[in-house]
C-alpha cells in the first residue's frame, strides 16, 4: 500500500487515502517518486476542463527511482533514475511517422484504464497515464526517460512538463533566434522555464506579463529584462500592447509565448508582436475561450498564430540537451519552485494557482 492523493470525483476534494499498486506487468515499470510538481493542468483535470476518468490519481510531472520491472523490460532496472513522461510516444501512428511525437494518436491511452485500486477494491486510473501524486506509480517502460547524469532527482521532476513545455515552446515552437524580442505572458512553473529558455535562446529584450507584481522577481531571476502587471484585464487588453511596443523599439515583440490559456491573454499576446510577428499558445484553455480576429487585420499583420502541445518536444533528443544546459548552471531547476509541500498542500497550491501566486509548488516524498 501506498499513500497517494486520489480525485475522487471530479470537482470533489482529494482524498488522501492508501491504495495498492499491482506488480508492473509486461512491458511496465513500478517507481518510487522522489518529486511530483504541481502544474495547472492537474486543476484542469480536478474541474472537467480536462477530461479524465476518476476516480483517480492526478499528477503527471514527477522523477523517481525505479524499483521493479515488468517482463520484456531492457533500458531500464531497479535502482535507476527516471523522469516520467505524461505523452509518451508509440512510435507506429501517422504522427509519429512523420516524427511529430508530440502529437501521437495513443499517448493518452493509459489515462483511460485502470491502474490501481483503493482499500475497498475500487478502480482508479492514472492521471495523464502517470499518477505521480503518490508516494509510488506503475507505468508503461517507455513512459520512465533514463535521467541525464549531473541533474539533481528532485528538481528533475520540473523536466516532466514544465522545462520540457517551456523549453520546446521557446526552441520548437517558436524557434526563437538570438537577439529576438519575447515577451511572455503568465509567470507561473511553465511562465519561468519559457523565460530561462528565451535568455538561453539570446533573446532581448525578454518581458514577462503577469497578473501579480509579485512575480516581478521570480520574472526577472528567470531572465526577465523587464516586468509589466496586468492586474486589471480588460485594460491591460486595450493598453498591454502599446506598452510592449514602447519596450520593443515601438514595433512589437517578434515573439509571444502566451502561458496562461485565456481568450484575452491570447488576444493581447498576438496583438503585442509586430508585422510578422510570432505568437505561440502555451497554456492549455477551455472550450469556451473563444479568440476572434477579423479577416483584415490578418492579411495585414501578417502574423502567426500556433499553438504547442507539450513544447512540440520529442523528450530523447530534447532532454540530454536540456541537462547539459542545468550541468552548466544556465538553466536553474530550483529557480523555478516556490514552495514545497506534501501531499496534503495540493489543494492549497491548487488554490494559489487560481489567485496567480507563486511558480511551481513541489511535492517531495
Amino acid at each position: 500500500m501506498v499513500r497517494a492523493a486520489v480525485l475522487p470525483a471530479v470537482n470533489a476534494p482529494l482524498e488522501i487515502a492508501e491504495i495498492q499498486l499491482p506488480d508492473p506487468g509486461p512491458g511496465q515499470v513500478r517507481v518510487k517518486l522522489a518529486a511530483a510538481g504541481v502544474c495547472h493542468s492537474d486543476l484542469s483535470l480536478s474541474n472537467g476542463t480536462l477530461k479524465q476518468p476518476v476516480p483517480a490519481v492526478l499528477g503527471h510531472e514527477g522523477a523517481g527511482t525505479v524499483t521493479a520491472v515488468g517482463e520484456g523490460v531492457t533500458g531500464l532496472a531497479p535502482g535507476d533514475p527516471v523522469v516520467l513522461n505524461w505523452a509518451p510516444s508509440c512510435g507506429d501512428c501517422h504522427f509519429c511517422g512523420l516524427g511529430e511525437v508530440w502529437l501521437c494518436a495513443n499517448s493518452a491511452a493509459a489515462a483511460a484504464k485502470p491502474y490501481a485500486t483503493r482499500g475497498d477494491g475500487s478502480e482508479l486510473y492514472p492521471g495523464l497515464g502517470t499518477a505521480v501524486f503518490a508516494e509510488e506509480t506503475v507505468v508503461a517502460a517507455h513512459a520512465a526517460l533514463p535521467l541525464p547524469e549531473g541533474v539533481p532527482l528532485t528538481e528533475a521532476a520540473l523536466l516532466g512538463c514544465a522545462v520540457l513545455t517551456g523549453w520546446g515552446a521557446v526552441h520548437n515552437s517558436a524557434q526563437v533566434r538570438a537577439g529576438e524580442s519575447v515577451v511572455v505572458f503568465g509567470v507561473g512553473g511553465v511562465g519561468l522555464a519559457t523565460l530561462q529558455a528565451a535568455r538561453i535562446a539570446g533573446a532581448g529584450p525578454i518581458i514577462a506579463v503577469d497578473v501579480s507584481p509579485a512575480k516581478e522577481e521570480l520574472a526577472r531571476a528567470a531572465g526577465a529584462t523587464d516586468f509589466l502587471v496586468a492586474a486589471d484585464t480588460e485594460s491591460f487588453q486595450k493598453e498591454g500592447a502599446k506598452s510592449i511596443r514602447k519596450l520593443t523599439g515601438g514595433i512589437g515583440a517578434d515573439v509571444a509565448l502566451e502561458c496562461v490559456g485565456r481568450a484575452d491573454t491570447i488576444r493581447t499576446a498576438w496583438s503585442s508582436t509586430r508585422r510578422g510577428g510570432r505568437t505561440t499558445v502555451v497554456g492549455v484553455g477551455g472550450q469556451d475561450q473563444q479568440v476572434t480576429f477579423s479577416a483584415l487585420e490578418l492579411f495585414y499583420f501578417g502574423r502567426t498564430l500556433s499553438g504547442c502541445v507539450y513544447g512540440n518536444s520529442d523528450p530523447a533528443k530534447d532532454l540530454p540537451v536540456i541537462a547539459e544546459h542545468v550541468r552548466s548552471g544556465a538553466l536553474d531547476l530550483s529557480g523555478l519552485v516556490t514552495e514545497r509541500i506534501g501531499l496534503e498542500g495540493i489543494p492549497a497550491a491548487f488554490d494559489a494557482m487560481l489567485a496567480g501566486k507563486g511558480g511551481r509548488a513541489l511535492i517531495v516524498f
